[in-house]
Order: structure tokens, then C-alpha cells, then sequence
């Protein structure tokens, strides 16, 4: 919705400041030099790199040069990425009910996509915006690994903000090199410019408070409590989601093959998430 009023990387930069001013009444006192997350500063780095600047702004920038429906269909590879980085370099060993959930949910999701014709997958192209899906997929693989496993002082993980602000101000330098690379023409992706107004600002609350805030506080709660694993298969109900909000705000309703995706969805957390 907003793709031609700001430029992706910059969206991202923005998104993460507003969070940073948002957290800063509640965390200011872990940013002093004396606070115990500076002796971790090397794992909050590589989680602000992964989490904060990398994985948004590459799906920004998918957005720029690939279709929604792409960028969907690409990103039902998270389960897969999930598995393969969390046996190659976590040590985690891939049951053959993890196989199968995936299996499950990658076909829920192309059901959805499809609108349940499998001979319209025939007619999606790859493009560089879906090359950038992937890259963004694993990164948010790896990252969703590393919040799994634990080094930080207990002050920070029995504080979800103060984890987060960690986070953020390593994610923020990131982000603003980005951006900064952006406006110099660096990325010749998108010409920089910014059409201020009020759907820009309601879309900046938004991606503040929403993706931001809330929704990464839940995903390092879930990943913490079931794994990267499991967690990887609950991004397929994204399409899910998209399917419902688009009854709901566009007055499309929802199909008989709606229904048969979201029970394959479904099938593939429940397989992969029993014990």
C-alpha cells in the first residue's frame, strides 16, 4: 500500500526508530555503560543485523520488484529453512514428523495461492524480489535459532524490553547504513523519496506498535518456549490471514478451498508439534 510513498529501506529505518522512542521510557537505564548487555554486545549485533535491519528490509524490498502472491509463495520455504539451519549449525536433529508438517503446510499455503487451480502455479515467474524472500527467510531462520539459545544476563530475558531495545540499537545502526546506501543510489533498486501524509503516518504507527513491538515480543516468547522448529510452521498461516483479512476489509469471501488449506495448514503444525 505504501511501496510508492517511501522507499523500503528507509520504511524499515523509520519503523525501528519510532520503536526505539517508544521502549526508551522503559528501558533507558540498560543503555547506560554500566548495564551487563554490553559484555554480550557481539550476539546482540548479529541479532539486530538478522532480525531488525536484515530480514525486514529485504522483504521491503522483495515488495519493490516482486508480486504479494510471490512473496507468499516464496516465503512458505520458513519451515524448511527452520530444519536445515537448525541441523546444520544447531545440532538439531530433523524427525520425520517435522518432514511431513512441513510437507502439509507448504501445500496449504499453495493452495491457497492458487485458489485451489494448481495450474496457475505454472504461471508465476521468479523474479529478484523473490531471491530477496529467500535471503530474508533464512535470516529470520537463523535469528529465530539464536533467540533459542540463551547468553544474556537473566535482567535482560525477564524483561521483554529491555531484550528488544538490545536489539534495536544495534538493529538501528544497521538499518540507518541501509538506508543511507539507499539514498545515495547505492541499491538502484527504487528512486529515494518520501510522499509525506496521513496514510504514510497511520502506516508507520502501525508497523511501530504492530510488527514491531508486539509481534516480535510474541515470537521471542514462542520460539523460546517451543523451539525455532515448531514455530517456523505457524508462519504458514500468514496466507491464512491474508484470505480472512481479505473477506473482511475487501468483501472477498472465503472458498471451499480456503477451508481445505487451512485444515493442511493446521495438519502440518499438529504433526510437527507433537510431542
Amino acid at each position: 500500500m505504501i511501496a510508492e510513498l517511501i522507499p523500503p529501506l528507509t520504511l524499515n529505518f523509520f519503523r525501528w526508530g519510532l520503536a526505539f522512542v517508544l521502549l526508551l521510557p522503559l528501558t533507558h537505564r540498560m543503555l547506560r555503560g554500566t548495564s551487563p548487555l554490553w559484555a554480550h554486545w557481539k550476539r546482540f549485533a548479529l541479532l539486530g543485523l538478522l532480525g531488525v535491519g536484515g530480514y525486514n528490509s529485504l522483504l521491503y524490498m522483495a515488495l519493490q520488484t516482486s508480486t504479494p502472491i510471490n512473496v507468499t509463495l516464496v516465503g512458505s520455504s520458513m519451515p524448511m529453512f527452520m530444519l536445515l539451519i537448525g541441523a546444520l549449525f544447531f545440532k538439531q536433529t530433523v524427525r520425520k514428523r517435522q518432514m511431513v508438517g512441513a510437507l502439509l503446510s507448504i501445500l496449504g499455503v499453495l493452495m491457497v495461492l492458487c485458489r485451489g487451480d494448481w495450474q496457475a502455479l505454472a504461471k508465476v515467474h521468479l523474479v529478484l524480489g523473490d531471491v530477496f524472500v529467500l535471503m530474508a527467510s533464512a535470516c529470520w531462520s537463523w535469528y529465530s535459532w539464536l533467540l533459542s539459545r540463551t547468553q544474556e544476563p537473566a535482567e535482560a530475558r525477564s524483561n521483554w524490553a529491555n531484550f528488544l531495545m538490545a536489539q534495536m540499537v544495534f538493529g538501528l545502526f544497521w538499518s540507518a547504513s541501509f538506508s543511507g546506501a539507499e539514498w545515495s543510489g547505492f541499491t538502484g533498486l527504487s528512486d529515494a523519496h518520501i510522499s509525506w501524509g496521513w496514510p504514510l503516518a497511520a502506516a508507520l504507527v502501525y508497523v511501530t506498535v504492530g510488527p514491531s513491538l508486539l509481534a516480535y515480543r510474541c515470537w521471542s516468547l514462542g520460539v523460546q518456549r517451543v523451539g525455532p522448529n515448531v514455530a517456523g510452521f505457524f508462519v504458514n498461516l500468514i496466507p491464512v490471514f491474508t484470505a480472512t483479512l481479505s473477506a473482511l476489509v475487501l468483501g472477498e469471501m472465503p472458498q471451499l478451498y480456503h477451508g481445505a488449506a487451512f485444515a493442511l495448514i493446521i495438519g502440518g503444525i499438529v504433526v510437527s508439534s507433537r510431542r
